[in-house]
């Protein structure tokens, strides 16, 4: 006979509400005949219009090269071959390849190579690049400068997909790329960004050989935390010629993880 004191008892609403307070995720909702309850339906159908609207928002270009201007960058302008929302959606291999005019526009700047580009494409939510990239950039400058590594480039991609900086960083010769993308939108994270970096960028990498820090956003990975990681993950992986899953995080932000572990938030 089992020990009463070890006898397995429903858990109690406190316990629920306290796993509520531990995740964003939707737990013990509860229900009304064989549905949810109003409050939940409708809190559950604000949330999928929210990130419907994210996939479908529009990367706002001038405020992002405001931002970017002000923090003494000169950003350029590029887009990939995706022509328009729909195609960007319907066709993902579109979204990897530039576009004509900015290929030419890349090829023809007549610049050093840099030790490290950033580009910044809107993914599957712009709102997200919208909202969080310039002050992750902001955060991220200084810790760059003070290993030494220059980022002279820094380009906004409209239509784009993670490899789409694969080409943009082997035209321009960069070392290290890093990628800061809208990823896909949650229902508890419609504006999620993520930042994917590449050593030795060129057309045909496969997400093996990059790294991730993703879920940046309000509830999720702060700007500090976040450029603290990236920026760890730029210095070794230029000081050993590696990213990917040769290269895990060992910046003492958390636990080491395999390099791409969370990787499939954005369609590359």
């Amino acid at each position: 006979m089992p020990n009463s004191d070890t006898t397995s008892l429903p858990p109690s609403s406190r316990s629920l509400a306290e796993l509520r307070a531990l995740t964003p995720a939707r737990v013990g909702l509860g229900r009304s005949g064989a549905g949810l309850p109003t409050e939940a339906l409708l809190s559950f159908t604000l949330d999928h219009a929210r990130a419907r609207d994210a996939v479908h928002a529009a990367i706002d270009v001038a405020g992002l090269m405001t931002g970017l201007v002000a923090l003494n960058l000169a950003p350029v302008e590029v887009a990939s071959q995706a022509r328009n929302r729909r195609d960007y959606l319907r066709r993902p291999d579109l979204g990897r390849m530039l576009d004509p005019a900015a290929k030419r526009l890349l090829e023809g700047r007549g610049a050093p190579s840099p030790s490290c580009a950033i580009v910044i494409g809107d993914g599957l939510s712009p709102t997200a690049v919208n909202v969080h990239a310039v002050e992750l950039v902001r955060h991220l400058l200084p810790r760059l400068a003070a290993d030494g590594i220059d980022t002279d480039v820094v380009a906004i991609a409209s239509s784009a997909r993670v490899a789409l900086g694969d080409e943009i960083g082997a035209i321009i010769g960069a070392k290290m790329l890093v990628m800061l993308i809208g990823e896909r939108p949650g229902l508890s994270a419609p504006d999620s960004l993520g930042a994917y970096l590449t050593y030795g960028p060129r057309i045909g990498l496969t997400d093996a050989e990059r790294n991730c820090v993703s879920n940046i956003h309000g509830k999720g990975l702060t700007y500090e935390e976040a450029a603290f990681r990236i920026g760890w993950l730029v210095r070794e992986g230029l000081g050993r010629r590696i990213t990917g899953v040769a290269l895990k995080d060992e910046s003492g932000g958390g636990t080491s993880v395999p390099a791409i572990a969370q990787c499939d938030k954005s369609d590359t």
